[in-house]
């Protein structure tokens, strides 16, 4: 019955939106309409109205939604969604002050006398409003009133001008910012979430333990990744379209002929060129740069670009008219203004404490001032001419407030689907399908694109991505990022504005087109570019580099980048250091054979046998990395003839599982059936069969386990577990070899800081003397915390501390505390009197020690990545990892 009403969710949701019913109350309308039927049926039929629900009841399904109520619109952590409305806001107000009226005059008449230039000029615009506006219909329409005129009076084919016009006014659902990225982003993080039960779940069925280790875990993503990741195929795409229209053009003239400029390639074209590009290329650095940079997130670089469009809004639409410029000369001063501010003084209001402090506090203040003022005088102006303002606001508040809608009622008819078993059908399904990862993939993508054909982007990817993207994630044979997934994802969806008959981006066309041109030639022009997303789709599957790199990028160079412990980036970290081992194998070597002739008969016998160990240990990292790479190239090598037995094997016993669970449920129901109604009633007789059946279909799936599979997993879990051990010991070997140095540099740098102290340690015996035990407590506490600033100081510490300890008690015990100040004394004078002669005869020696191998053997250790470094395990992450061999 599950089933059935499942039929009816999907029925009831496809009939909805194919009678053109409002997407925003079609969903969740349809999902309360199944799961109340199913909930009366249940209660009238089985007297339980869970009785028809494949999980859970009508209850969670009602807690579900609730959930995902506040999720949106209370939880202060789901932040990504806020950015939509500021992004839809800067879209239509660049719309409206007509900047792509300027762009694409201004580049037909830059590319025209080439041929294909008129086209060329279009994606190259498409390619700029992308990046500035991402509003579909509003660039389509803007390009179709302003170039498609041109381009027919020139003779261009008409399929050819209207697929160029199309497809390059999708771009802006690819290019970022892009409302498709935030919501797949959105949809995304929550996958990541329930993939990463799926593959906890897996992992703990094929080896038993209960913990997934991290660097197996599903990799998240957030809008800003997605803006990154999307960049590059976004461009890759742009250069399809204008390779195809330059080879069309020339090998067939009559397609795009050459357009020649009447004017003069003067100083004055040239001013009228700049100031159509460099505002919208300004305002794409400052938006796409501040994510890039990292100094916003992407809520705060929607508000940056909301900002810029007003100003740029206020500055076109009073065009003409004298001071058309003062409020952005304004705002662009007052930007200048903070960042000299900015990288001159402090500027922290909680913070001050000099007199240059409080200047760059009011310097800041000021250009702040200004800034805001220009910001409202734009304001001003958008609200007085042609109520633009007004139409804007109104704009973004429907726009937004549907997206928002859809959003919610996409949540309760996924919540519906599941709690009828339908991911579980979905899953059961792309798990059967041989091929792996790759046909699961392939048909999600071919089914996402067919969906293209009737459905609108915000559509699939609130309703289908939830269902799909939590099962192919958690997939450890593909190992795929989230981020690439949702890029993967967001270039397919692209097609459905292009795909006939209901591609919204044709309908905006066909309404602004003259009647001359044809509809059929509209479908016909499309199809190349429709071929051209799926070459882009292919491209940036087979290279995931292209979507990786930037993200991984901009996280390992960034502040707040991870550390070189960090367990993801732990394989990587071993190739680069095999790498470094063999190309500078002589002079690490060489740097580890000038330690060892360290004269270190002036350290303290404890510390000479650390450092002695540790130099040791560093010769010992050549042979220890060898056996880790030596340890992964025999799994790998065991891992050809191992896989495709473990794969057999995992699925039958998934099958086993499956089989159990069922078992374990129906044996319940048939104990309380015998209970409730004896043991010849017919329901009864019939689960009892049922049961049977399922027993024997267990037995039958664990006979059918490939012959010799418990031997070969045993020996291959044996070659795992030798991987897991070398690179083990690995690890040790570097961090016993490197930890040492850093100390006893540190340890040599403090003796001056410690020699600074005596004064401060020998003013304690007055104290004693006074023989007041608080007094002498409170003196030490304090010679204690100073001692604390200096590094590796712990020994001295101690031997002032014993003071303390001493006098503390009833009874105080001032003589012991004479001796302890005397040997704190003692102390303080042999451990600076060692460290002044180690420093000076050794310092210069361990520095550069450290310094040659401080990127290899020492890397793991260190604060924050090198940048050098970090560029390599960008590269090194970008790709995808086949970890299943591990499961």
């Amino acid at each position: 019955m599950e089933l059935f009403f499942l039929f009816i969710l999907v029925v009831l949701m496809a009939g909805a939106l194919a009678s053109g019913f409002p997407v925003a109350f079609a969903l969740p309308g349809s999902a309360i309409v199944a799961i109340g039927l199913a909930a009366l049926t249940g209660e009238i039929f089985a007297g339980n109205p869970d009785a028809y629900f494949s999980q859970g009841s009508p209850v969670n399904w009602l807690t579900a939604g609730t959930t995902n109520l506040r999720g949106i619109y209370w939880e202060v952590e789901r932040d990504t969604l806020i950015a939509i409305p500021l992004f839809v806001f800067m879209g239509i107000m660049l719309q409206r002050s007509k900047i792509a009226e300027d762009l694409l005059v201004a580049m037909a008449q830059l590319f025209g006398p080439i041929r294909g230039g008129l086209g060329i000029s279009v994606v190259f615009v498409g390619a700029l409003l992308a990046a500035t506006t991402g509003i579909v219909g509003a660039t389509v329409v803007a390009m179709g009133l302003i170039s498609l005129p041109a381009m027919l009076r020139n003779n261009y084919s008409h399929s050819l001008a209207t697929g160029t016009i199309a497809a390059s006014g999708t771009l802006g659902q690819i290019i970022p910012p892009s409302i498709v990225l935030i919501i797949l982003a959105d949809q995304l993080a929550n996958a990541v979430d329930q993939a990463g039960m799926l593959r906890k779940s897996e992992y703990k069925v094929a080896t038993g333990d209960f913990s997934l280790p991290s660097e197996f875990g599903v990799i998240s993503t957030s809008a800003g990744d997605m803006f990154m990741g999307a960049l590059l195929p976004g461009l890759v795409l742009v250069a399809l379209y204008m390779i195809y229209i330059l080879v069309a053009s020339y090998l067939n003239p009559k397609l795009a002929p050459a357009v020649a400029y009447e004017g003069n390639y003067d100083r004055g074209f040239l001013v009228r060129v700049l100031l159509a590009l460099l505002p919208p290329l300004t305002l794409i650095f400052i938006v796409l740069g501040s994510i890039i940079t990292g100094i916003a997130t992407v809520n705060q670089a929607g508000a940056i670009g909301a900002a810029g469009a007003l100003v740029m809004a206020g500055y076109r639409l009073y065009d003409g008219h004298r001071g058309a410029f003062y409020p952005a000369i304004m705002a662009l001063t007052s930007l200048i203004g903070i960042l000299v501010v900015i990288n001159v003084f402090t500027v922290n209001v909680n913070d001050i404490k000099t007199t240059d402090d409080v200047i760059g506090i009011t310097l800041a203040a000021i250009a702040v001032f200004f800034f805001s003022v220009s910001l409202l005088w734009s304001g001003y102006r958008t609200l007085r001419i042609e109520n633009t303002m007004q139409e804007v606001m109104m704009e973004t508040a429907k726009t937004s407030s549907l997206v928002f809608i859809i959003l919610l009622g996409a949540a309760m008819l996924t919540a519906a689907f599941r709690a009828f078993g339908g991911e579980e059908l979905v899953r059961d399904f792309l798990t059967s399908l041989p091929g792996g990862f790759w046909a699961q993939f392939i048909i999600v993508m071919t089914v996402i694109f067919v969906l293209g054909f009737f459905l609108d982007f915000i559509e699939i990817a609130v309703v289908v991505v939830p269902i799909v993207a939590p099962i192919l994630l958690a997939d450890p044979s593909a190992n795929i990022t989230a981020v690439w997934l949702g890029v993967m994802i967001g270039l397919n969806i692209q097609t459905s504005f292009l795909t006939p008959p209901f591609g919204f981006a044709l309908f905006y066309l066909r309404g602004v087109a003259p009647a001359v041109v044809r509809t059929i030639s509209m479908y016909k022009g499309v199809i190349p570019f429709i071929a051209l997303q799926l070459l882009a789709l292919v491209i940036v599957g087979g290279f995931p580099q292209l979507v990786n790199y930037l993200p991984n990028r901009l996280s390992l160079t960034a502040e707040t980048s991870p550390p070189p412990k960090n367990p993801r980036l732990q394989m990587c970290i071993e190739n680069y250091v095999g790498v470094q081992f063999t190309d500078n194998d002589a002079a690490i070597r060489a740097a580890i054979a000038d330690a060892r002739a360290w004269d270190l008969s002036m350290v303290p016998e404890k510390t000479a046998k650390t450092l002695t160990g540790s130099i040791a240990a560093a010769n010992g990292s050549f042979e220890a990395i060898s056996a880790a790479h030596e340890a992964t190239a025999n799994l790998r090598t065991a891992a050809i003839d191992y896989q495709p037995l473990q794969r057999v094997a995992r699925k039958i016993e998934r099958n086993i599982k499956q089989l159990e669970a069922t078992l374990k449920v129906d044996n319940k129901e048939l104990n309380r059936l015998r209970r409730r109604q004896g043991e010849n009633d017919p329901t009864v007789i019939a689960l009892a069969e049922e049961i049977a059946e399922t027993t024997a279909a267990k037995e039958a799936a664990v006979a059918s386990l490939p012959a010799g599979w418990a031997a070969s997993s045993k020996a291959f879990q044996g070659l795992i577990l030798a991987e897991k051990k070398a690179r083990m010991v690995y690890r040790r070997t570097v961090d016993n070899a490197y930890q040492p140095i850093g100390k006893f540099v540190d340890t040599l740098k403090s003796a001056d800081g410690l020699a600074a102290l005596r004064d401060d340690v020998v003013a304690l015996d007055k104290v004693i003397a006074g023989g007041d035990a608080k007094a002498i407590q409170a003196a030490v506490k304090a010679v204690e915390k100073t001692i604390g600033t200096v590094k590796e100081s712990s020994t001295v510490r101690s031997a002032v501390a014993k003071i303390r300890r001493v006098v503390r008690g009833k009874k105080p015990n001032f003589e012991k505390a004479e001796k302890a100040y005397n040997q704190a004394i003692a102390t303080l004078d042999r451990e600076v009197s060692w460290r002044a002669a180690a420093r000076d005869s050794l310092l210069p020696s361990v520095q550069a020690y450290d310094a040659a191998i401080k990127d290899t053997i020492g890397l793991r250790l260190q604060n924050k990545l090198p940048k050098h470094v970090a560029l390599y395990l960008a590269k090194c992450t970008a790709g995808h990892r086949d970890i299943s061999i591990y499961f």
